[in-house]
């Protein structure tokens, strides 16, 4: 029989946090971009993107080819014009931002005022009456659950400091980290992020931000970057690992890199040195 002590310990959660039983949202066909928005996406500077980006209704992206570069599809005037996905993709973004505002965020886990960094998080429902704040490091400690969901409920703003970062332990990465905002999301100088950003408006990745495992996700405002590196989760999941083949192309093209030293080298030493004009067997 279970003592009233034994009970009470198991009720204690460290870090921080009730578990409250946080659901996936599903992303749909949205989970497929990188970059989504119905506005405008803007790019300056080298960007690399892993994922697909799309625009709809609005249509105008740019950026890209050069200097920015993005593994996947671009929907866009001047590129893929088929409106149908991104819009498609816009719904599914609308139905996901609805769907993570609406799960349930218990008294104890409104962070209201307090902000993200320093704190370590076990899975569940965080929730803002107002704006967030991200300044040094957020651990999220997935409790030995691989399978952790985390959904940030946000009413207005989230804005990281400089140099700021998300980082986990007990899971490997943000495919179940959700930040749904209310208004816009700012990813500050140097920020290294993780998880998708569902906002209302709009989101911005200022020099060197980056979001592993993520997506940043805007339903009327635009999303604009800047020598950013952003890669979906769906990316990440489908990379391809280095298997035999992909090791055996490496050898080969490593033995043609050595052979052609070793050509280069006997044909530089048959070949008579110039000296002035002159060949050095000459002088």
């Amino acid at each position: 029989m279970k003592t009233f002590a034994t009970c009470l310990a198991a009720l204690i959660i460290s870090p921080l946090s009730i578990y409250a039983g946080a659901v996936a949202v599903n992303l749909g066909t949205a989970g497929n971009f990188a970059a989504l928005t119905g506005s405008t996406i803007t790019n300056a500077g080298n960007s690399i993107i892993d994922g697909d980006v799309g625009v709809a209704p609005g249509n105008a992206v740019t950026g890209f080819y050069p200097p920015g570069i993005v593994i996947g599809t671009i929907y866009g005037a001047g590129y893929d014009t088929n409106a149908s996905v991104p819009l498609q993709a816009e719904d599914d973004l609308v139905a996901a931002y609805n769907f993570a505002a609406a799960e349930a965020c218990p008294g104890g886990n409104n962070l209201t005022g307090t902000n993200l960094g320093g704190l370590t998080l076990a899975p569940g429902v965080y929730c803002f009456s107002s704006s967030a704040q991200l300044t040094g490091t957020l651990t999220l400690d997935a409790l030995s659950d691989p399978n952790g969901v985390y959904v940030f409920q946000i009413s207005t703003t989230l804005t990281t400091a400089p140099n700021s970062a998300v980082v986990f332990e007990g899971i490997d990465s943000g495919g179940n980290v959700f930040w749904q905002v209310g208004s816009s999301a700012t990813l500050n100088t140097g920020t290294a992020f993780a998880g998708n950003i569902l906002a209302d408006t709009s989101i911005s990745l200022d020099t060197g931000a980056s979001l592993n495992c993520g997506s940043a996700l805007a339903q009327s405002g635009g999303v604009t970057l800047l020598d950013n590196a952003v890669t979906s989760c769906a990316a990440a999941e489908n990379a391809p690992e280095p298997g035999s083949a992909t090791l055996l192309a490496m050898g080969l093209l490593l033995g043609v890199v050595a052979y052609g030293r070793q050509f280069a080298g006997r044909f530089c030493r048959k070949t008579p040195a110039l000296t002035n004009g002159t060949l050095a067997q000459d002088l």
